[in-house]
């Protein structure tokens, strides 16, 4: 088993360190490669998964549990944190996790081709959410005026078009199909290499507030898994990814939103940095846990 664990983790692990040396010699600018990635290489992942995937009612029990896992740990925020806690500032770094730079390439290296379209599918349904969110609670104005310039972005684009065609039954001509996928399998190396770039910003002054926030997120993630597990019946592989889903460190977009709205973008950061950096040590016991499901 735990070969089976290293197997998983160490192209995911090396594809990380090589952005992290990336980060530190070559003094590169991930900023437009990011942009480039979120509107080019994703939507296209996004609309060449979705359009392919079977779309009907065995989907659903998978889509409520990834709304359960995603809402509950900000429910339990709410009625257990002491008020000092900004709400905008901690709560959705317990909800919102890296569903995109880990997920997808987990999830595949540690389920095989069978678990790709789920994994996207869980990938959109966490973005979605995060964008209504961000949009009508994390701003302080102009929230629906937010929301809908968010749903004119490609990655919402792609979605709907991929949905509608896929609902429609409207074949898409080959070529056009395999060169969106060849555009879509370059999002999860650039996902990763960005992610092991952004861990050289790791400073020691956010550790405190760093490990406060591990130790909330896996407990917010194993108290929602729980829930999930007892009340949402969902086939094997599917409670699997659930499991990883509901206990994966916080997305990089919490930072993004906190800058943008100015709800203690500092403390977010280092949520954020040392959260996925705990990644190394808390990724081979969940993935231990997962596979012995």
């Amino acid at each position: 088993m735990l070969s089976q664990v290293i197997a998983i983790l160490l192209p995911v692990f090396s594809l990380v360190l090589v952005g992290f040396w990336v980060g530190k010699t070559m003094n590169i600018n991930f900023a437009p490669i990011n942009r480039l990635n979120i509107d080019v290489f994703v939507p296209a992942l996004v609309f060449s998964s979705l359009v392919a995937m079977p779309l009907n009612m065995s989907q659903g029990p998978l889509i409520i549990a990834a709304l359960s896992v995603l809402l509950l740990p900000g429910v339990l925020f709410i009625c257990l944190a002491p008020k000092s806690m900004n709400f905008k500032s901690w709560a959705p770094t317990l909800m919102f996790r890296n569903s995109g730079n880990l997920a997808i390439p987990l999830f595949g290296y540690a389920f095989g081709a069978v678990a790709a379209e789920a994994a996207v599918l869980l990938f959109v349904v966490s973005t979605c959410l995060h964008v209504i969110f961000g949009s009508l609670i994390l701003s302080n104005q102009r929230g629906w005026q937010n929301l809908v310039s968010a749903f004119k972005t490609p990655l919402f684009i792609a979605a709907l078009a991929a949905i509608t065609l896929n609902l429609g039954q409207v074949h898409i001509y080959q070529p056009i199909a395999e060169a969106t996928q060849l555009l879509g399998q370059a999002a999860i190396p650039v996902m990763l290499l960005a992610l092991g770039s952004q861990m050289t910003q790791l400073q020691l002054d956010g550790l405190k507030i760093g490990l406060i926030n591990i130790g909330l997120s896996l407990l917010t993630g194993a108290v929602s898994f729980t829930l999930v597990y007892l009340f949402i019946p969902l086939p094997s592989l599917h409670l699997k990814m659930i499991l990883l889903f509901s206990m994966l460190p916080p997305a990089v977009m919490n930072y993004l939103y906190a800058e943008r709205y100015q709800n203690e973008p500092h403390k977010v950061a280092a949520m954020v940095l040392f959260g996925n950096a705990s990644a190394l040590v808390s990724l081979p016991i969940l993935l231990l846990i997962s596979l012995s499901l």
